[in-house]
Order: structure tokens, then sequence, then C-alpha cells
């Protein structure tokens, strides 16, 4: 089995500012980190490695110094690891960004056959939740999203069952490979990775892959030319003036303690409960 991990390092969003004049992100100072919803995938991926063998590639397209990302990644139990960088891709958005990596996994498979595809969600400083998707439209693969669990897995029949966390409810899938999957948070809890693993990874010779390198035939589709996304303003919610307020409640259950507090919101939003009652009589 090979399974492609996509990674991305990522400015600790915990630590980003916006300037309060310019109203763009001060990224100075400010720590990067493996994407955590990527994280997910990764432990899922190695997982399936326990159970079946196999090499589990992690790639990942950024500047030279995303390269400590995949040194992490390696530290976890990772077997290979590509840096797509150049650039010519500064700049991309999420349409440029899948293309890229796209044209990266057909060059590892050219090598390797590739089974499963995995990426995280989404990442934390976008939140578009459209790289995974792209990716697999672009190669043709089926596409699982918001998975939380993997319950089966079938190499011989070359098919996978998942669990896929909708509204309402949970769906199973069952789908052939190769197929790209979308791991939710949450799903699973990443291993540590040994002192042996770091000091592997410390020294592990990550591929870089330059466009010419990564198989990119179409140079207008990647970077600011092959990004059609424009960000007009960046902007930091601005601070609310309202405290909270403290209510002082005598009631002798739940019950009462709940309904006091409901009546209190409906006289505060008035509209509130005659919106409910419509939406439930719909």
């Amino acid at each position: 089995m090979h399974i492609v991990v996509c990674i991305k390092q990522v400015p600790d969003s915990a630590q980003i500012r916006v300037h309060p004049v310019t109203n763009t992100i001060m990224r100075q100072g400010v720590p990067a980190i493996v994407n955590p919803y990527d994280l997910f995938s990764l432990e899922e991926a190695l997982r399936l490695k326990d159970r079946f063998g196999g090499t589990v590639t992690i790639l990942s397209m950024g500047p030279p110094q995303a390269e400590d990302a995949l040194h992490k990644c390696i530290s976890y139990g990772a077997d290979d690891a590509v840096l797509v960088t150049d650039r010519a891709f500064a700049g991309a958005d999420t349409l440029a960004t899948s293309y890229a990596l796209a044209s990266a996994i057909r060059q590892i498979a050219n090598a390797q056959a590739v089974d499963i595809i995995f990426t995280g969600k989404q990442t934390i400083d976008g939140h578009t939740a459209q790289v995974g998707p792209g990716i697999a439209r672009r190669l043709g693969v089926q596409l699982l999203t918001y998975v939380s669990r993997i319950v089966e897995t079938d190499l011989d029949a070359r098919t996978i069952v998942v669990e896929r966390r909708a509204e309402g409810g949970v769906q199973v899938f069952k789908t052939a490979l190769p197929c790209l999957v979308t791991m939710l948070e949450n799903t699973n809890e990443l291993r540590f990775a040994t002192l042996p693993a770091m000091i592997h990874a410390a020294g592990f010779p990550v591929r870089k892959w330059n466009r010419e390198r990564a198989g990119i035939e179409d140079v207008s589709k990647i970077g600011l030319k092959g990004s059609p996304t424009v960000v007009s303003k960046v902007f930091a919610p601005t601070p609310r003036d309202e405290k909270a307020e403290m209510l002082e409640l005598d009631a002798s259950s739940l019950r009462d303690v709940s309904l006091k507090l409901v009546h209190k919101l409906f006289a505060r939003h008035p509209t509130s409960e005659a919106d409910l009652l419509m939406e439930r009589a719909l």
C-alpha cells in the first residue's frame, strides 16, 4: 500500500495579529507549525501502514523553510517526504495549489502507484476546505470528505468503507481505490515520536522539487498567474464593548432556571420567539 499525505506548514493562528493601520497580517515572530487538521490525516495513514504495511509519503508545497514540517512528519513514522518549492508557486490560491499538488502526486505515482491520498479537512490559515477536493478532481479519483472513521479497507477488492459526518447524522460510504480522503478533526490521537525516530528525522534527506521536477506543464496555472482569487482586505474583528451580564436566579429546579433564561432571551430579542415557532411549523 502506498499512501500520500498532503500537509501544509502554517503560522500558528493563536499568535497571529493584524496590523491596526495597514490591516495586514503580522507574521514576524509567529512560529510555524504543521497544520493541525493534517495531523489527523497523518495518524490515519500511519495506522493503515501499521495494519497493511507499505509506504507513507508526505507531500507539501511551500518555501524552503517548510522542510521543518516534513522532518516532523518523518519523526512520527512517515517513510518519504517531498517538498514542492519554487518561487513560481508564490501567491498561489487554492486553485493553483491543487494544480501543483496534483501534478506532484502524478510524479510520485510514476515511481509507485498511489492507493490513498489523505488531506486535512482544511487549513487554519485559509479555512476553505478546497484543496483536497481540487486535487481529487484533477486526478480523477474518488473523493471522500469529512471522514470521521475508516471502517474497512480491502486491498484485494480495492475498496474502502468510511463513515462521513454530515448534517443530521453519519453517512457510510463504500468506494473504489484509489481515492482521496479528507479527515475530520478529533478523529484519532497522534502518536508520540520516539527519540530514535526524531534523530532519524533530523537528518532525513527531504526531496525538493522545483516546478519542472513536479511535472508542471502549464506555468499559467501556478502562482499568481493561476490564482483568480483576490483578497481585497484583511481585518481583525471589532472588539465588543458590551460586557457579559450576570443574572441572579432564584429557582428550585433546573427547569425553572432554563425557563427564566429563555424568557430573558426572548425579552431581549423579541423576534426570536416568532422565528423559532415559524421554523418549527415548517
